[in-house]
Protein backbone atom coordinates (compact mmCIF):
# COMPACT_ATOMS: atom_id res chain seq x y z
CA UNK A 1 0.00 0.00 0.00
CA UNK A 2 2.79 2.43 0.85
CA UNK A 3 5.13 1.68 -2.08
CA UNK A 4 3.83 4.45 -4.33
CA UNK A 5 4.33 7.27 -1.81
CA UNK A 6 7.46 9.28 -2.61
CA UNK A 7 8.11 10.40 0.98
CA UNK A 8 8.72 8.64 4.27
CA UNK A 9 9.66 7.70 6.83
CA UNK A 10 9.41 10.67 9.20
CA UNK A 11 12.96 11.93 9.83
CA UNK A 12 12.46 14.75 12.33
CA UNK A 13 9.89 16.85 14.16
CA UNK A 14 10.91 20.45 14.89
CA UNK A 15 9.37 22.24 17.86
CA UNK A 16 9.48 25.94 18.66
CA UNK A 17 10.05 26.45 22.38
CA UNK A 18 10.52 29.36 24.76
CA UNK A 19 12.71 27.30 27.11
CA UNK A 20 15.31 25.20 25.33
CA UNK A 21 16.84 23.81 28.52
CA UNK A 22 13.47 22.73 29.92
CA UNK A 23 12.62 20.87 26.71
CA UNK A 24 16.01 19.14 26.60
CA UNK A 25 15.84 18.11 30.25
CA UNK A 26 12.28 16.78 29.95
CA UNK A 27 12.95 14.62 26.90
CA UNK A 28 16.21 13.35 28.36
CA UNK A 29 14.98 12.55 31.85
CA UNK A 30 11.51 11.21 31.10
CA UNK A 31 11.57 9.92 27.51
CA UNK A 32 15.16 8.67 27.43
CA UNK A 33 16.11 10.78 24.40
CA UNK A 34 19.81 11.49 23.88
CA UNK A 35 21.59 14.58 22.64
CA UNK A 36 22.52 14.42 18.94
CA UNK A 37 23.87 17.95 18.52
CA UNK A 38 23.36 21.53 19.57
CA UNK A 39 24.15 24.85 17.95
CA UNK A 40 22.49 27.76 16.18
CA UNK A 41 20.23 27.74 13.14
CA UNK A 42 22.14 29.08 10.18
CA UNK A 43 20.73 31.92 8.12
CA UNK A 44 20.74 29.56 5.13
CA UNK A 45 18.60 27.03 7.00
CA UNK A 46 16.20 29.74 8.19
CA UNK A 47 15.78 30.98 4.61
CA UNK A 48 15.12 27.42 3.44
CA UNK A 49 12.28 27.25 5.97
CA UNK A 50 11.08 30.67 4.73
CA UNK A 51 11.40 31.87 8.33
CA UNK A 52 14.43 34.23 8.26
CA UNK A 53 13.83 35.33 11.86
CA UNK A 54 14.88 31.86 13.03
CA UNK A 55 18.46 32.49 11.88
CA UNK A 56 20.86 32.53 14.81
CA UNK A 57 18.40 30.82 17.17
CA UNK A 58 19.80 28.20 19.51
CA UNK A 59 18.68 24.63 18.88
CA UNK A 60 19.08 21.14 20.30
CA UNK A 61 18.51 17.88 18.40
CA UNK A 62 17.76 14.67 20.29
CA UNK A 63 17.12 11.09 19.22
CA UNK A 64 15.70 7.97 20.88
CA UNK A 65 18.10 5.89 22.94
CA UNK A 66 18.42 3.09 20.37
CA UNK A 67 17.41 4.71 17.10
CA UNK A 68 19.33 7.71 15.70
CA UNK A 69 17.26 7.65 12.47
CA UNK A 70 14.71 10.06 13.98
CA UNK A 71 15.15 13.37 15.84
CA UNK A 72 13.23 15.91 17.80
CA UNK A 73 14.74 19.31 17.02
CA UNK A 74 13.97 22.08 19.54
CA UNK A 75 14.48 25.65 18.37
CA UNK A 76 14.43 28.57 20.80
CA UNK A 77 11.65 30.86 19.59
CA UNK A 78 9.24 33.51 20.95
CA UNK A 79 6.20 31.22 21.26
CA UNK A 80 3.06 33.23 22.13
CA UNK A 81 1.85 32.88 25.70
CA UNK A 82 -1.26 30.75 25.91
CA UNK A 83 -0.44 28.76 22.78
CA UNK A 84 -2.40 25.51 22.57
CA UNK A 85 -2.06 22.77 20.00
CA UNK A 86 -5.21 22.09 17.96
CA UNK A 87 -6.33 25.73 18.18
CA UNK A 88 -5.20 26.69 14.67
CA UNK A 89 -4.35 25.06 11.36
CA UNK A 90 -1.04 23.29 10.76
CA UNK A 91 0.94 20.55 12.50
CA UNK A 92 -0.77 19.51 15.72
CA UNK A 93 0.79 16.41 17.31
CA UNK A 94 3.27 13.57 16.94
CA UNK A 95 2.63 9.93 17.75
CA UNK A 96 5.53 7.90 19.18
CA UNK A 97 5.99 4.14 19.41
CA UNK A 98 6.56 2.98 23.01
CA UNK A 99 7.15 -0.42 24.56
CA UNK A 100 4.81 -0.17 27.56
CA UNK A 101 2.36 2.72 27.71
CA UNK A 102 1.09 1.86 31.20
CA UNK A 103 4.63 1.96 32.57
CA UNK A 104 5.07 5.33 30.82
CA UNK A 105 1.98 6.68 32.58
CA UNK A 106 3.57 5.82 35.91
CA UNK A 107 6.91 7.36 34.94
CA UNK A 108 5.34 10.60 33.69
CA UNK A 109 3.17 11.24 36.76
CA UNK A 110 4.30 14.56 38.20
CA UNK A 111 6.66 15.23 35.27
CA UNK A 112 6.70 18.19 32.85
CA UNK A 113 4.53 16.04 30.56
CA UNK A 114 0.89 16.64 31.47
CA UNK A 115 -1.13 13.44 31.10
CA UNK A 116 -4.32 14.29 29.20
CA UNK A 117 -5.91 10.90 29.71
CA UNK A 118 -4.90 7.49 31.08
CA UNK A 119 -3.81 4.68 28.74
CA UNK A 120 -6.70 3.07 26.88
CA UNK A 121 -7.15 0.43 24.22
CA UNK A 122 -8.30 1.93 20.95
CA UNK A 123 -12.00 1.63 20.22
CA UNK A 124 -11.49 -0.54 17.12
CA UNK A 125 -8.86 -2.95 18.48
CA UNK A 126 -7.37 -4.10 21.78
CA UNK A 127 -4.03 -4.63 20.02
CA UNK A 128 -3.18 -0.93 20.33
CA UNK A 129 -3.05 0.91 23.63
CA UNK A 130 -2.28 4.63 23.83
CA UNK A 131 -2.31 7.80 25.89
CA UNK A 132 -1.87 11.51 25.20
CA UNK A 133 0.39 14.00 26.95
CA UNK A 134 1.14 17.71 26.61
CA UNK A 135 4.86 18.49 26.63
CA UNK A 136 6.74 21.43 28.14
CA UNK A 137 6.51 23.45 24.90
CA UNK A 138 2.77 22.93 24.53
CA UNK A 139 3.21 20.07 22.07
CA UNK A 140 0.83 17.12 22.05
CA UNK A 141 2.36 13.64 21.97
CA UNK A 142 0.49 10.39 21.53
CA UNK A 143 2.36 7.49 23.17
CA UNK A 144 1.30 4.27 21.46
CA UNK A 145 1.98 0.62 22.21
CA UNK A 146 1.30 -2.16 19.71
CA UNK A 147 0.65 -5.35 21.67
CA UNK A 148 0.80 -7.38 18.48
CA UNK A 149 1.29 -6.73 14.79
CA UNK A 150 -1.68 -5.57 12.75
CA UNK A 151 -1.41 -6.32 9.02
CA UNK A 152 -3.93 -3.55 8.29
CA UNK A 153 -1.79 -0.98 10.13
CA UNK A 154 1.93 -1.72 9.70
CA UNK A 155 4.07 0.09 12.27
CA UNK A 156 7.75 0.30 13.17
CA UNK A 157 8.86 -1.80 16.16
CA UNK A 158 9.59 -0.19 19.51
CA UNK A 159 13.39 -0.53 19.69
CA UNK A 160 13.63 1.20 23.07
CA UNK A 161 11.34 2.50 25.82
CA UNK A 162 10.25 5.53 23.76
CA UNK A 163 11.09 5.27 20.08
CA UNK A 164 10.49 7.34 16.96
CA UNK A 165 7.47 9.24 15.69
CA UNK A 166 5.56 7.15 13.17
CA UNK A 167 2.51 9.40 12.79
CA UNK A 168 2.21 13.18 12.62
CA UNK A 169 -1.13 14.98 12.75
CA UNK A 170 -2.04 17.96 10.61
CA UNK A 171 -5.29 19.90 10.95
CA UNK A 172 -6.98 22.16 8.44
CA UNK A 173 -10.29 23.65 7.38
CA UNK A 174 -10.93 21.06 4.66
CA UNK A 175 -10.07 17.37 4.70
CA UNK A 176 -10.45 17.37 0.91
CA UNK A 177 -7.75 20.04 0.57
CA UNK A 178 -5.37 18.26 2.93
CA UNK A 179 -5.71 14.95 1.13
CA UNK A 180 -5.44 16.56 -2.30
CA UNK A 181 -2.13 18.20 -1.38
CA UNK A 182 -0.40 15.00 -0.22
CA UNK A 183 -1.88 12.68 -2.85
CA UNK A 184 -1.00 14.96 -5.75
CA UNK A 185 2.34 16.34 -4.47
CA UNK A 186 3.83 13.12 -3.10
CA UNK A 187 1.83 10.34 -4.81
CA UNK A 188 0.44 9.18 -1.47
CA UNK A 189 -2.35 6.64 -2.05
CA UNK A 190 -5.82 8.05 -1.29
CA UNK A 191 -6.74 6.87 2.21
CA UNK A 192 -10.05 5.72 3.62
CA UNK A 193 -11.92 8.48 5.43
CA UNK A 194 -13.40 7.88 8.85
CA UNK A 195 -14.96 9.64 11.80
CA UNK A 196 -13.01 9.67 15.04
CA UNK A 197 -12.81 11.34 18.42
CA UNK A 198 -9.91 13.80 18.85
CA UNK A 199 -10.16 14.68 22.53
CA UNK A 200 -7.34 17.23 22.54
CA UNK A 201 -9.11 19.19 19.81
CA UNK A 202 -12.52 18.93 21.46
CA UNK A 203 -11.05 20.29 24.69
CA UNK A 204 -9.77 23.40 22.91
CA UNK A 205 -13.13 24.18 21.30
CA UNK A 206 -15.32 23.23 24.26
CA UNK A 207 -16.92 20.30 22.45
CA UNK A 208 -17.95 16.95 23.90
CA UNK A 209 -15.12 14.42 24.24
CA UNK A 210 -17.34 12.16 22.12
CA UNK A 211 -17.49 14.65 19.23
CA UNK A 212 -16.29 13.03 16.02
CA UNK A 213 -14.18 14.59 13.29
CA UNK A 214 -13.56 13.69 9.68
CA UNK A 215 -10.03 12.27 9.52
CA UNK A 216 -7.87 10.07 7.29
CA UNK A 217 -4.46 8.38 7.64
CA UNK A 218 -2.16 8.90 4.66
CA UNK A 219 0.28 5.97 4.26
CA UNK A 220 3.95 6.84 3.69
CA UNK A 221 7.10 4.83 3.20
CA UNK A 222 8.63 3.19 6.27
CA UNK A 223 5.31 2.30 7.96
CA UNK A 224 4.72 5.96 8.77
CA UNK A 225 1.58 8.05 8.33
CA UNK A 226 0.21 11.57 8.20
CA UNK A 227 -3.13 11.83 9.95
CA UNK A 228 -5.21 14.61 8.40
CA UNK A 229 -7.97 16.09 10.58
CA UNK A 230 -10.73 18.44 9.50
CA UNK A 231 -10.98 21.13 12.18
CA UNK A 232 -14.08 23.00 13.42
CA UNK A 233 -15.08 26.29 11.75
CA UNK A 234 -13.83 28.17 14.84
CA UNK A 235 -10.23 27.06 14.21
CA UNK A 236 -7.83 29.85 13.34
CA UNK A 237 -6.24 30.30 9.95
CA UNK A 238 -2.51 29.46 9.73
CA UNK A 239 -0.06 31.89 11.25
CA UNK A 240 0.97 34.11 8.36
CA UNK A 241 4.21 35.47 9.85
CA UNK A 242 7.07 34.70 7.51
CA UNK A 243 9.65 35.67 10.13
CA UNK A 244 9.51 33.24 13.08
CA UNK A 245 8.65 29.56 13.28
CA UNK A 246 5.05 28.62 14.03
CA UNK A 247 4.45 27.71 17.69
CA UNK A 248 4.47 24.10 18.87
CA UNK A 249 5.26 21.59 16.14
CA UNK A 250 6.63 23.94 13.51
CA UNK A 251 8.13 21.61 10.89
CA UNK A 252 7.96 17.92 10.04
CA UNK A 253 10.84 16.46 8.01
CA UNK A 254 10.39 13.44 5.73
CA UNK A 255 12.95 11.39 3.88
CA UNK A 256 12.57 11.28 0.12
CA UNK A 257 14.39 9.46 -2.65
CA UNK A 258 14.24 12.08 -5.39
CA UNK A 259 16.71 14.96 -5.24
CA UNK A 260 14.32 17.28 -7.06
CA UNK A 261 11.97 17.01 -4.08
CA UNK A 262 14.48 18.24 -1.48
CA UNK A 263 13.79 21.50 0.31
CA UNK A 264 10.68 22.88 1.96
CA UNK A 265 7.11 23.24 0.76
CA UNK A 266 3.99 24.62 2.42
CA UNK A 267 0.98 22.36 2.75
CA UNK A 268 -2.73 23.07 2.43
CA UNK A 269 -3.05 24.05 6.10
CA UNK A 270 0.05 26.25 6.09
CA UNK A 271 2.22 23.48 7.55
CA UNK A 272 5.94 23.47 6.74
CA UNK A 273 7.05 20.21 5.10
CA UNK A 274 10.82 19.62 4.93
CA UNK A 275 12.16 16.99 2.52
CA UNK A 276 15.51 15.30 3.10
CA UNK A 277 17.12 13.27 0.32
CA UNK A 278 18.41 9.85 1.37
Amino acid sequence: MTKSATIGPIAAVTLATRDLEAAENAYSQYLGYRLARRGRISDEQARAWNRPGAGGSRYVSMHPEASPDFEFRFVESPVPRGYRAFSGFGWQAAELIVRDVDAMATELAGSPFEILGPPQNLSFTDAIRAMQVRGPSGEILYLTQFKRELPALPSPPARCTVDRAFIVIVGGASLDDLLRFYTTTFAVPPPQRMESRVKAMSEVFGLSPEHRYQIAALPLQGSCYIEADQMPPAARAPITSMVQLPPGIAIVSFRCSERRQSGCVTGAAGEIVELIVT
